[in-house]
């Protein structure tokens, strides 16, 4: 039954079934295949057909070392007990708003058990991020990033942020194209914006200073006396509380290692910070407490980098100051002041050379090729990598700068076979010459709209950050146009049965 499971595995499966017996009526557990910090998943069959039944074959269409097995599968997701009450209904309650779109994962059943809470899935055949970032070229990224803007987009209209938009939570199958946007665990409504009057945008209130910040008002933003310093990695505070930090001549210095001072004054911001480490928007380490659906923008930025860089994780920071670090490093400490003054924080960072005003040279593009170059000198990539397509459009880059709309010379000679047209008499496959020059032609024009996306998705202003519905609108995904299967039965996804309701 288990194959080569985990000895380990078998025993927590076993332990499952105990605890939740009716699981064992219309699922057989197969496998564990994701543990996250509030829930494990695992892959099973539908044993009657039950769930199954209700959805088009796109749902269970099972790979062809598969195809020998009986039934259809599904996906079990153990909510952990150690979550709250309201944020298993919450997680509940969206998947079932989401419900009616093949873009995102539908709750089709749920079942409780005491204090067990299980949600049911469907399944889908994907490939891990790990396995096929470094090889899929450009035109499959492209792809990639389309069908996860599709799914964003569906989210966003209905007001939901996503909050955790990540490789491991978009199932693509490189093979289908295709791709599934799943786990809401940490998904929230967007805040409605209350656009206060001038008189009260400036109020020195303190008890609202815990909830407000600048960025939602259109006036122009102070800074503010909550100023951000970093020091050789380190956050310095130049509040009033001298007693509380150890004093380094003009300056107090905080190590955050050792906790926050006892006698701190000053109200911090509160704001939802949830998310995982590397793809988190600035506005979310800032602490703004208007926070939209554009922060899921941001993570489809880092994906994408990640993408063009071949590199993953792309961001490894430890805590939100490495994160913000990370962040100066290639933005460049002038785009990063002018970011935090526009929630109402000032920043500073000082004794770090490698950090300058302006960041990287280049921006994203010199980042990627500093990045691709690195791993060219210690050849890490074959000789057949689709990287040297990103690594020549950017060594080239200063040659063009528009895409080949046009004539194209500098692609077209780059491309052009380098044998003597003339000779004895030998014919050249002229069409194979053609459609080289094409190919690299739309190679071009792909890698030069793929970074003008990524820039798009790296605006630091979140009310300048492109939408979801913006992006699909970019001469990059032009040529694809959506041609998805829609099941009107969808929205019949919450079935409880005789189990007793969640």
């Amino acid at each position: 039954m288990f194959g080569e499971v985990p000895i380990e595995v078998i025993q927590e499966i076993e332990e499952l079934c105990n605890a939740v017996p009716q699981l064992t009526e219309d699922y057989q557990i197969i496998d564990k295949i994701g543990e996250g910090t509030f829930s494990s998943v695992y892959k099973a069959k539908d044993i009657k057909g039950r769930i199954t039944s209700r959805y088009k074959d796109y749902f269970w269409k099972v790979s062809l070392k598969d195809e020998e097995d009986a039934g259809p599968y599904v996906a079990l997701k153990r909510i952990y007990v150690t979550s709250s009450p309201q944020r298993i209904y919450n997680e509940l309650n969206l998947l079932y708003i989401l419900s009616g779109n093949h873009t995102v994962a539908p709750i089709c059943d749920a079942i409780r058990s005491n204090d067990q809470i299980i949600a049911v899935l469907p399944w889908y055949p994907h490939e891990e991020f790990r396995t096929f970032y470094r090889d899929l070229p450009i035109k499959g990224i492209k792809k990639c990033i389309f069908e996860l803007l599709q799914a964003l987009k569906f989210v966003h209209e209905k007001g939901i942020m996503h909050r955790d938009v990540k490789p491991t939570n978009f199932l693509y199958n490189p093979s289908l194209g295709k791709g599934v946007l799943v786990d809401f665990g940490l998904a929230e409504l967007e805040p409605e914006r209350i656009h206060e009057s001038d008189e009260l945008q400036h109020s020195k209130d303190l008890r609202s200073w815990e909830s407000y910040c600048p960025c939602g008002t259109k006036s122009d933003v102070p800074q503010s006396a909550n100023l951000i310093t970093i020091q050789n990695g380190k956050v310095i505070y130049n509040g009033k509380n001298q007693s509380a930090v150890t004093g380094t001549g003009a300056k107090n210095i905080l190590d955050l290692t050792k906790g926050y001072p006892k006698n701190e004054t000053r109200r911090s911001k509160r704001a939802n910070r949830a998310g995982t480490r590397g793809f988190r928007a600035p506005e979310v380490l800032m602490k703004c407490s208007q926070q939209t659906t554009k922060i899921d923008i941001w993570s489809v930025g880092v994906i994408l980098l990640s993408f063009l860089a071949r590199r993953f994780p792309m961001f490894q920071s430890l805590d939100d100051t490495d994160s913000l670090l990370e962040m100066c490093c290639i933005f460049g400490t002038k785009a990063m002041k002018k970011t935090a003054q526009l929630h109402g924080l000032g920043l500073e960072i000082e004794g770090l050379e490698e950090i300058t005003e302006d960041g990287i040279p280049n921006g994203l593009k010199g980042y990627v090729k500093q990045l691709l170059g690195s791993e060219c000198e210690i050849a890490t990539f074959p000789h057949y990598s689709v990287a040297f397509e990103t690594l020549d459009f950017l060594n080239k880059m200063d040659r063009q700068i528009t895409p080949s709309l046009s004539s194209g010379s500098t692609i077209s000679g780059a491309c052009s076979s380098e044998e003597d047209n003339g000779g004895d008499g030998e014919v050249v496959d002229l069409e194979k010459e053609r459609l080289l020059r094409v190919y690299c032609e739309r190679v071009w024009d792909d890698h030069f709209w793929c970074f003008d996306v990524l820039e798009k998705c790296f605006e630091m202003d979140p009310k300048k950050r492109s939408s979801a519905e913006e992006l699909l609108q970019h001469l990059l995904f032009s040529e694809l146009t959506e041609k998805y299967e829609y099941n009107e039965n969808h929205d019949e996804v919450l079935n409880l049965g005789s189990q007793e309701s969640v």
